[in-house]
């Protein structure tokens, strides 16, 4: 049987025999065309059930307000993992379709989920965060203060340091994250200032990976623009250079140059400022650096370019780290990690928490686990404060269902 559709009518042919039926749509069923009724009594249907169920989804949720009583009352926990599996089974034997019951359960799956969000608002939350960090008004800081930031003197990091606190403290600087990271949390600095992305290249994973290994709370931001020089020891022409030295991500921002001088050879260093120190200390002009500006003039180099960055709007976020868990009152972002269950619909299930808590979220990176081929742990930036109730909510709802949920910080943003 062959079919041909037109805007007023269908068409079909069959034994050379022509016949005409306005407004209807046939189904092939393989031994003749059967008629079925029109579209629009097919949609009327579909929206007569659809209400249908509108109504007794709003009814189940009242029950679930029931639930959430009953919960209260008990301490009962919100999230039932193993009750939840066993009504998913009972409902997937509902339908004899394979396909239906897929179905069935990806419905339900949501249902149970939006039902738990749902009892977390009812409950409401006692935000165990709060008991946990303290809001101050004010970092405090004086010239016995002790700040450690990354990199040698005329570092950017140093440069962030400085606008965050003044010049008027003690400033340790370190060579290397770990060694910022072991710092603070052992209590030799008060705070630590640290790189964590940058726009051209994006998130350094270095730092991510040690947010977890150490007890310390991000407590601030700052983002300033980095410019990327060349710089080389007095009298330094390009055509002299062969290797130039420069962190990893000093590199990656100025590659296109790098691309467009193929005869220069790049060697990776501890920082942008202490490949700077070492061009002045070995005194060769087949030497150079990318670094800032400012380390050029503290080291006696040369500016041989500016701007060596590709991209002219090249911004870094640094983190002001503590080993106190305290946060300022103007606190607008949370940094969170945490792990989830290698399953279809994990992070879904996460991050939807958010949305059904009216919660911005701002970024999301993901790293692997070590020894778990195939499995990582998210970073993620939400909006929010630690005082919301909303807040509380979303975490609480988190905390039950990840495998490792870890506030880093509620964050501040220092312009």
């Amino acid at each position: 049987m062959y079919f041909r559709f037109y805007a007023t009518g269908a068409f079909f042919w069959k034994d050379r025999n022509i016949k005409t039926i306005s407004k209807k749509e046939i189904i092939n069923t393989g031994n003749g065309g059967k008629m079925v009724v029109d579209l629009k009594e097919s949609r009327d249907k579909i929206d007569k059930i659809d209400r249908q169920i509108a109504e007794l989804f709003e009814e189940r949720m009242k029950v679930a307000t029931d639930v959430a009583a009953y919960k209260r009352s008990t301490g009962k926990k919100v999230y039932d993992p193993v009750r939840e599996e066993e009504k998913l089974k009972t409902l997937r034997g509902l339908s004899d379709n394979e396909f239906n019951k897929t179905g069935i359960e990806d419905l339900f799956r949501q249902i149970m989920s939006i039902s738990r969000k749902y009892q977390y608002q009812v409950l409401g939350t006692e935000n165990e965060l709060k008991q946990i960090f303290r809001q101050v008004n004010s970092f405090n800081t004086d010239s016995d203060t002790r700040v450690v930031c990354f990199g040698e003197h005329g570092a950017y990091t140093e440069q962030a340091m400085e606008e965050v606190f003044g010049k008027d403290i003690t400033a340790i600087n370190k060579n290397t994250f770990k060694e910022v990271m072991e710092t603070v949390a052992n209590g030799e600095a008060k705070f630590g200032v640290l790189p964590i992305e940058n726009t051209s290249t994006g998130g350094i994973a270095d730092i991510y990976d040690l947010l977890l290994d150490y007890d310390i709370t991000i407590v601030a931001e700052h983002v300033i623009k980095v410019e990327q020089a060349l710089v080389g020891v007095p009298g330094t022409k390009l055509e002299d250079i062969k290797t130039v030295y420069s962190h990893p991500q000093g590199l990656m921002q100025c590659s296109k140059f790098f691309e467009n001088h193929p005869q220069i050879s790049t060697k990776t260093y501890s920082s942008t400022s202490a490949a700077a120190k070492k061009v002045a200390e070995d005194a060769d002009k087949s030497q150079a650096a990318i670094s800032s500006t400012r380390a050029a003039g503290i080291f006696g180099l040369d500016i041989i370019k500016e701007q060596v960055n590709h991209e002219s709007m090249n911004y870094t976020r640094f983190i002001i780290i503590s080993n106190q868990k305290i946060f300022l009152p103007d606190a607008g972002k949370i940094s969170l990690s945490f792990e989830i269950k290698h399953q279809a619909g994990a992070l879904y299930n996460m991050l939807s928490n958010f949305y059904y808590n009216g919660l911005n979220l701002t970024k999301i990176e993901s790293r692997p686990i070590e020894n778990r081929n195939w499995e990582y742990r998210f970073f993620v930036d939400i909006e929010g404060n630690l005082n919301q109730p909303e807040v509380g909510n979303a975490l609480a709802s988190i905390s039950e269902f990840a495998n490792k949920l870890v506030v880093l910080g509620n964050v501040s943003t220092i312009n």
